[in-house]
Parts: structure tokens; C-alpha cells; sequence
């Protein structure tokens, strides 16, 4: 036991990475073409988290405030990748946005809930901080990726619609709105789903940790409570801003809408 935790052992953790040969062996039987994405996806997962524990560590020992924003950022600047990595296609300039996106709601909301909710101390204690912030931005990047590939195949579908708006003199908001709020509401209805299924179908993933770990029930239910309304606002946040900051990549500098073939990077990556 360590800290009121069971201490899995190496043997052990490597025993229970075999579970993804399920998911490989689907993959072989069904052709589907992703054994080699599940197993380099498995090894990545084992690597980074043991490696974020080492670091962890370290913070936790030797915390100071640069270092832990340093590891935020670090943090941040990954989720934008990986949110621009779920793209159908390459777009010139997203990467900014969902890094701006990301950034700007998941640390925002983070600070709020460690310093005015948890009211940790010091407001940079790595042991709070980084676990609450990197759960947000596995939430947001995720949710970001989402409602960006809808927002830009909603105006796919309605480029005729758009070329006419824009024709008969409407801005490029205008005529990207109602695609933009198809996008906000796609991207915000899986975390309502989350939060009507809490406590009844499931039991989230910070309430089972401190139960595990041997907390009272009741104060693992408020944490998680705190949890999933932190990650419903910072997920609604870098939804909107994103949608906001992005929909002008599919128009001209003069407010035109952009065919395919005309859009930069994406007519190189069909070619």
C-alpha cells in the first residue's frame, strides 16, 4: 500500500497491457487496418504516463511556480497538436486557434476552481494544479477536435447556401452561423450526456481514484461533482472560441468562401 493506494507492480502493469490484444485482435480479424495505430497508441500510453509520474514527482518535491507553468504549457502546447492531428484535413493557421482555444479555457477555469473552489496553497501546488488542468485539456482538445470537423462539414454541405448569402451581401459570420451553432451544440451535447449519466451509470473517473484511494464517498462525490461542471464550462469555452476563431479559414481575406481547390494546404494534401 502506498498512501492508502494498492501498488501495482511492473510485472503486473505490463500483464494488464495485454488487454489491448482484444482490440488488436479485432483489428486482424476485421482488416481493419489499425493493429499497427493500437499498438504504438498502447506503448505511447504506457511511456507517457509513466514518465508524467516521474515528473510528478519531481514537481511535487521541488515545486516552484515557473516550473509548474512551464509543464502547463508543455501540456498545452500537446493538446493543440494532437487536437489539430484529428483533423479530416490540413488546414494552414488551425493550430494557433486550438492552442489559443485550449489554452485560454482549460488554464482559465483551472486557476478558478484551484483557487477560489480547492483554494490550494500555494494557487501553483503542482499536485493540484496539473492533474485538474490536464483533465481539462484531455476534455477540450477532444471536444474541440469534434466541433471543429463538424463546423467545417456543415459549411461543406451548405457552400451553395453560403456562396449566396455572401452574394447577396452578408459578412462571413453571418453566413457561417448557422453552421457555427450546428458545431456548439454538437460539441456540448456529449457533456451533458456525461452529466445525466454520473452517478447512475457511472461513476467518473476522479470519484472511483479517491474512493480507491480510500477517501469518504461523499467527499469524493463533491470533487466530482466539481470535476465534471469544471470540464462542461472549459470544454463550452474552447468550443465557441474555436468555432469563432476558425470559421474564417474557409473564406478569402476579401470574405469570400473558398472552394476546395483554393483552400491552402488542402488542395496539396487531395492532390
Amino acid at each position: 500500500m502506498t498512501g492508502g493506494v494498492v501498488n501495482i507492480g511492473y510485472p503486473e502493469l505490463v500483464g494488464a497491457s495485454l488487454l489491448m490484444l482484444v482490440a488488436g485482435i479485432v483489428s486482424w480479424r476485421l482488416r481493419l487496418g489499425q493493429t499497427r495505430n493500437i499498438a504504438v497508441s498502447t506503448v505511447r500510453a504506457f511511456l507517457q504516463l509513466l514518465a508524467m509520474g516521474f515528473i510528478l514527482v519531481y514537481l511535487f518535491e521541488y515545486q516552484t511556480w515557473w516550473l509548474v507553468c512551464l509543464v502547463l504549457l508543455c501540456m498545452c502546447i500537446a493538446a493543440a497538436q494532437i487536437a489539430v492531428g484529428r483533423m479530416k484535413s490540413a488546414v494552414r493557421g488551425l493550430w494557433l486557434d486550438a492552442f489559443l482555444s485550449i489554452f485560454a479555457s482549460s488554464i482559465s477555469v483551472a486557476l478558478i476552481v484551484v483557487e477560489c473552489v480547492i483554494h490550494a496553497d500555494p494557487w501553483y501546488s503542482a499536485q493540484v494544479l496539473i492533474p485538474i488542468s490536464g483533465m481539462m485539456l484531455g476534455n477540450t482538445l477532444a471536444s474541440a477536435a469534434v466541433a471543429i470537423n463538424r463546423l467545417f462539414a456543415s459549411m461543406d454541405s451548405r457552400a451553395n447556401e453560403i456562396y449566396m448569402m455572401v452574394a447577396l451581401g452578408a459578412t462571413p459570420r453571418e453566413a457561417a452561423f448557422p453552421s457555427i451553432k450546428a458545431a456548439i451544440g454538437a460539441g456540448i451535447t456529449p457533456e451533458l450526456a456525461k452529466l445525466s449519466a454520473a452517478g447512475i451509470v457511472q461513476i467518473p473517473g476522479m470519484m472511483s481514484g479517491q474512493i480507491l484511494a480510500g477517501a469518504d464517498p461523499v467527499i469524493a462525490a463533491k470533487y466530482q461533482i466539481v470535476i465534471l461542471l469544471m470540464l462542461s464550462a472549459a470544454t463550452t469555452l474552447a468550443i465557441v472560441m474555436m468555432c469563432f476563431l476558425s470559421y474564417r479559414k474557409r473564406f478569402s481575406p476579401e470574405g469570400y468562401y473558398l472552394a476546395p481547390a483554393l483552400r491552402d494546404g488542402e488542395a496539396k494534401d487531395s492532390a
